[in-house]
């Protein structure tokens, strides 16, 4: 079968969406099915090894949506400007600078996006439907809800077959001011009746997203994220115990109720030595909430006892990964999956995680760690505490993690239900 992926890049820091879409689309080319994989918007930025696709352009390059979406002679410019403002360096120095740009500016364009048919796109759907007529893929597959207002589009003009993926829309959506929220919200929920399948990665998101987008009838199949389990290390926990966080460092992914949860170990449960790793993207528009943070920790007095790396690469998140003896990010938004789970769980380590979004899905197949009372500090603090006095249960939280990661979490896993799927779509014709 041939596939094209779709995905929308971040050009500065790791994407679980993204990182799901590039195992996926290696996965399927190393089983012999012809694989594309399209950056869309900006660069992947990955921590693995990419697919290569040093012939592919980007395609809706953020520079030049944003020059046509608001200067006119930018919307009739000749294709060799257009692939100059997409030069991948070019698009990496704007997206550094990404937090810049105005709540409202990203609800007009993200509303252009998904009336497509009305906006001043339309040499960029050319560009993309050009390049697809040539590739003729069987499946088109869309990275996010967010592309959904391509689809009619692109079934008209070229007849493809078109799965589009859930992850994320519901934060990126509510963050945007009105009139842009609601009426994205509204145009959504009609546009993704034009896909052949949609699917999500969890139940939780699933349920959701037919809330938000009031369509309780909305078919939406699950399919769990999976990971590329080589390169993750067997566990070789840390002495004294150490704490991990691997995710943005952003508020909403908890990383100062992590903080929180880890000055009351140490000060109030009386934790001789804990330790905490926290590691994962940092951006510029991340840098004020980490000095704050710092600053907390100076004043507890356990600013040494923390171990920060930003913007790890795979092989140190592999050897970080392998000497926790927990994991946690305690997510303060819907999370629709958390890829970071996966990770740890491939290392044989326990996840302590809040009781909401999809982790409960993700811990009750697994096994590999437990549930605590979300945005709660002093009841993560004490799981950990109980669990890092338990040697008997760590290990075993563990070892079911790692079963997890090989039989439901694997990128062969994944690949396996997304042919199934791919291939009722394609045999239903129509």
């Amino acid at each position: 079968m041939n596939f094209a992926f779709l995905t929308a890049g971040t050009g500065s820091y790791y994407c679980g969406a993204c990182m799901r879409d590039n195992a996926l689309a290696k996965s399927l080319l190393a089983a012999g099915h012809q694989v594309s994989l399209l950056p869309m918007y900006l660069p992947l930025q990955l921590d693995e090894e990419i697919l290569p696709q040093e012939q592919n352009p980007i395609f809706f390059g953020g520079i030049n949506v944003y020059l046509q979406q608001n200067l006119s002679l930018f919307r009739h410019t000749p294709r060799w400007l257009d692939d100059f403002l997409n030069n991948s360096k070019l698009l990496r120095f704007a997206a550094k600078r990404s937090h810049m740009t105005s709540a409202r500016v990203h609800g007009a364009l993200a509303l252009a996006m998904l009336r497509i048919e009305g906006s001043h796109f339309g040499k960029e759907l050319d560009k993309l439907i050009d390049w697809l007529a040539t590739e003729k893929p069987d499946v088109l597959c869309l990275g996010t809800a967010l592309q959904a207002g391509m689809i009619r589009q692109l079934k008209q003009r070229l007849g493809v077959k078109i799965i589009c993926s859930f992850q994320g829309e519901d934060s990126f959506l509510d963050g945007l001011p009105e009139p842009f929220k609601t009426d994205c919200w509204v145009e959504l929920r009609d546009r993704l009746k034009d896909a052949d399948l949609l699917v999500a990665p969890s139940q939780f998101y699933a349920d959701l997203m037919r809330q938000r987008l009031d369509a309780p009838e909305l078919r939406i199949e699950i399919m769990p994220n999976g990971i590329d389990l080589e390169g993750y290390l067997p566990p070789k926990p840390a002495s004294p115990p150490v704490i991990g966080y691997l995710a943005r460092m952003i508020r909403e992914k908890g990383v100062g109720l992590l903080v929180s949860a880890f000055i009351h170990l140490r000060k109030n449960l009386h934790h001789p030595d804990a330790r905490l790793h926290i590691a994962g993207a940092c951006t510029a528009g991340d840098e004020a909430l980490v000095s704050s943070i710092k600053q907390q920790l100076a004043a507890a007095g356990l600013a040494d006892q923390v171990t920060w790396s930003p913007n790890i690469s795979r092989e140190e998140k592999a050897r970080m990964l392998s000497s926790l003896t927990l994991f946690s990010v305690p997510a303060t938004y819907p999370e629709a999956f958390g890829l970071y789970l996966i990770e740890a769980m491939a290392s044989g380590v326990p996840v302590v995680q809040p009781a909401c979004s999809s982790f409960p899905e993700i811990i009750e197949n697994s096994g590999g760690g437990v549930l605590v009372p979300p945005g709660d500090p002093v009841a993560l603090a004490q799981a950990w505490y109980d669990l890092m006095q338990n040697h008997t249960a760590l290990p075993s939280l563990g070892a079911r993690g790692r079963r997890a990661a090989e039989g439901s979490y694997s990128v062969e896993a994944m690949r396996e239900r997304y042919l199934a799927q791919a291939n009722a779509v394609v045999n239903r014709g129509g």
